[in-house]
């Protein structure tokens, strides 16, 4: 078999993650997944370093399956998947792969609202932090500061992310996967407001979304609007309605047009935030502004 072909599916690879930035889930699942399978069936004839390189460019692809029901909201897909990649990642006998795919399962955990079980998965990708590359430790490190919000401990939130910030300069890898951090330069301040956003830290989630969104990618699509949506949170619980409605506005249009319903959850969450100002002319304008994705407060 030719080696070539896993050149070919690394360089589809990239051009997958592009288009997801761009257009949400739905329109990317059958394709990847198809490929997935076509990978599959070429690891179970490949021999040598070509069948190693098909696993591991195939733990991507599974991967990237994952991360699209993920965000499509079916969890139970994106759990399955997640186990996909851990499998082939363990069959291709790469550290840095098991250490990515502890850290899928780990989003997983974090949108089901479990911090234990991703500070758990987190550490167990950096027990043996120097078998596995920067870039795997900083997407753990930054992972399980999502746990530890979760579980309302800012300390550990900021030590975590500031030692995954001294690990960014040190990445230097050629992995095609696992690349958010260095296409996003302020990949980790995002994940910061977005942390101080669970531990109802408003003023400070709000001043760093404001100061991060210029860097934010215009491409970066969907990402943006989750990111809008997050936004709109922070300036709620700042008691800034008004300001919250207007880049919630920005979020719903994304959200129709991607689908994505990791934006729609977010959403519902800004709705719920905002009740206090239910009956207000505020309140009112909110519901027109919402009514696109039918979000229930």
């Amino acid at each position: 078999m030719d080696p070539a072909l896993v050149t070919y599916f690394q360089e589809q690879l990239e051009g997958h993650y592009r288009a997801d930035m761009m257009l949400g889930p739905h329109d990317l699942i059958g394709t990847v997944s198809a490929q997935y399978e076509l990978i599959d069936r070429l690891v179970r004839v490949a021999q040598g370093e070509t069948r190693f390189g098909l696993l591991r460019v195939g733990a991507a692809y599974g991967a990237l399956v994952g991360w699209l029901y993920q965000d499509a909201g079916d969890m139970g897909a994106a759990a399955f998947w997640r186990g996909v990649t851990q499998e082939i990642a363990l069959r291709a006998r790469d550290p840095h792969l098991i250490g990515y795919s502890l850290v899928n399962h780990a989003q997983v955990r974090t949108d089901l609202g479990d911090g234990h079980g991703v500070v758990d998965l987190c550490q167990a990708a950096l027990e043996d932090s120097r078998s596995v590359a920067p870039k795997v430790r900083v997407m753990a490190l930054q992972q399980q500061a999502h746990g530890a919000s979760l579980l309302g401990d800012r300390k550990s939130v900021d030590a975590l992310l500031d030692e995954a910030a001294g690990l960014v300069p040190r990445i230097d890898d050629e992995l095609p996967w696992g690349n958010a951090c260095r296409r996003t330069p302020v990949y980790l301040e995002v994940q910061r407001a977005t942390c101080y956003g669970r531990l109802g830290l408003g003023a400070d989630a709000n001043r760093l979304w404001q100061q991060v969104f210029d860097d934010v990618p215009t491409t970066a699509r969907r990402d943006r609007g989750v990111y809008l949506a997050r936004h709109a949170v922070a300036a709620a619980v700042a008691q800034e309605p008004e300001q919250a409605v207007d880049i919630s506005a920005q979020a719903v249009r994304i959200a129709v047009e991607t689908g994505s319903a990791r934006m729609r959850r977010e959403l519902g969450v800004f709705a719920r935030t905002m009740r206090q100002w239910a009956d207000t002319t505020v309140g009112r304008e909110l519901e027109e502004v919402l009514a696109p994705v039918q979000t229930r407060g």
